[in-house]
């Protein structure tokens, strides 16, 4: 039987967790000492763990008594090849930085922190391949590279504290997306450990852009939310940084205008055009109130559309984006527009995008979606979840990277109202997605979250080839029980 799931605010939703599996072992002191024959005492922790044990929005938490400090590759395979043996489930986390529970214990799975993995970086600037250790902080990523006059091709809002193995594992997507693709375009090799009776040391892929002499298996593992393997190391493209970031806003009353201005987008601006974000009023609305920001455009729009270009000639690019505000402007698309003059106006512009995420955590109890949409149905669920949900929401608000078709649908609510809205919003959006085409998950994962809707709009054949392959690399499925699989 499903109880509710564990959350710190004391809420209980209809989120359901299952019961702790009596064939995972517990933890005893032999494994202790074995573990801190591995790491040393020191990379053993048993006490202080609780942030080990939350994430970081305080919605989930687990009972895991030990946490496991590894610093090597082969220190994780030693652990793995315990745990294997012993049938001790094992939870990977990163920089704990997810929004849907899918590094945090469920019941009292050891945690397996690879934040001490950050040894190894080498990048090639020639290639721009960067082969690097998983416990990287994105954001110190960005700048080793950037010395070399390249780019993550990816950038989130949590890019100060996440971690670039926990990025790979939820193939994370962010603002970028738009102009270099996803993570995906840029893999091209994993180092792996096998949660198998060896604690198997893999190494997936190569340096090579092009190399067709094996399946790219390590592609499985992008998005696999720690189930198939622990990712140690990783060898990627960069992108080269841009000279000329230019940025817009426009103010749009309709949101069948804000989609012939993506196309506009995709026209004139071309081959420069990096970033397409949406705000609707609601989201400014939040900033206002909550962090009391103002609004780059004041005419106070339906919807704010922020626009970033990336070049290599400030002149040509500064007038290619002139020429597509002057244009959407001239045919009544927008009815108020800016260009960023300096980098001022260009952080104002952008602090609104990034920090809707902390105005709404002011709010009260915030329930966060990540859906990827057809553009046709990219605001109708906004529009239809503000009319089922009425007065029992405090705020119905949409943000997101409409340039690739990522809605964050965020639904805030008093505590005393939480659960009332809970049951009118799930399984109701789930559903609602599927049927229209879309996914329940563009780049936040499943996690505990969504663990219960993960079947919805997937055929039986696929669900059973992903769970051998689940049986294949995690024979005694030790790795992040309970979610994904």
């Amino acid at each position: 039987m499903l109880k509710p799931s564990r959350l710190s605010r004391g809420l209980r939703f209809a989120s359901q967790t299952p019961p702790r599996d009596t064939r995972y072992a517990r933890i005893n002191d032999a494994d202790l000492k074995n573990f801190e024959k591995i790491l040393g005492k020191s990379y053993v922790k048993t006490e202080e763990i609780d942030s080990f044990n939350k994430d970081w929005t305080k919605w989930y938490s687990g009972n895991g008594a030990c946490v496991l400090l590894p610093s090597t590759s082969e220190e994780i395979s030693a652990i793995l090849r315990h745990c294997h043996e012993r049938r001790i489930a094992v939870v990977p986390q990163a920089g704990n930085t997810g929004l849907v529970g899918g590094g945090i214990p469920v019941h009292d799975e050891v945690i397996l922190s690879v934040r001490r993995m950050n040894r190894e970086f080498d990048f090639d600037p020639d290639t721009g391949v960067l082969s690097c250790d998983v416990g990287h902080v994105l954001e110190e990523l960005e700048g080793k590279v950037g010395e070399f006059g390249y780019m993550m091709p990816f950038d989130l809002g949590a890019k100060g504290s996440c971690l670039i193995g926990g990025n790979l594992s939820t193939c994370a997507g962010g603002i970028r997306l738009l102009r270099y693709g996803s993570l995906h375009s840029h893999l091209l090799g994993l180092r792996v450990v096998l949660p198998d009776a060896k604690g198997s040391l893999v190494e997936f892929g190569s340096e090579l852009r092009k190399d067709n002499t094996s399946l790219h298996a390590h592609h499985l593992f992008l998005g696999s939310e720690g189930q198939l393997g622990v990712i140690t190391g990783v060898k990627m493209t960069c992108v080269t940084k841009p000279i000329s970031v230019q940025s817009a806003m426009l103010g749009v009353n309709t949101f069948d205008e804000c989609r012939k201005i993506l196309r506009i987008a995709k026209t004139k601006l071309g081959e420069i055009l990096s970033s397409f974000e949406l705000m609707d009023r609601e989201t400014i609305g939040v900033l206002e109130d909550n962090l009391q920001f103002s609004n780059v455009i004041k005419t106070n729009p339906r919807f704010n559309i922020l626009v970033e270009t990336s070049g290599t000639n400030i002149d040509h690019d500064r007038e290619k984006v002139d020429n597509f505000l002057e244009y959407c402007l001239s045919e009544r698309l927008a009815n108020d527009g800016v260009q960023a003059k300096s980098a001022e106006e260009h952080r104002l512009m952008w602090r609104l995008r990034e920090s809707a995420t902390i105005a709404l955590t002011l709010d009260g109890i915030v329930f966060k979606n990540d859906f990827s949409l057809p553009l046709h149905s990219f605001y109708q669920l906004t529009e239809e979840v503000r009319a089922r949900v009425g007065g029992a929401a405090k705020r119905v608000v949409c943000y997101g990277h409409m340039g690739d078709g990522n809605s964050h649908l965020n639904v805030t609510s008093t505590k005393e109202n939480a659960d009332r809205v809970y049951k009118m919003l799930y399984p109701f959006v789930y559903e609602w997605v599927v049927k229209h085409g879309g996914s329940i998950s563009a780049e936040h994962g499943i996690g505990q979250l969504k663990r219960p809707y993960v079947n919805l709009g997937k055929s039986t054949e696929e669900r059973n080839l992903i769970r051998s392959l689940k049986t294949l690399f995690d024979p005694r499925e030790i790795l992040n029980p309970y979610k994904f699989l």
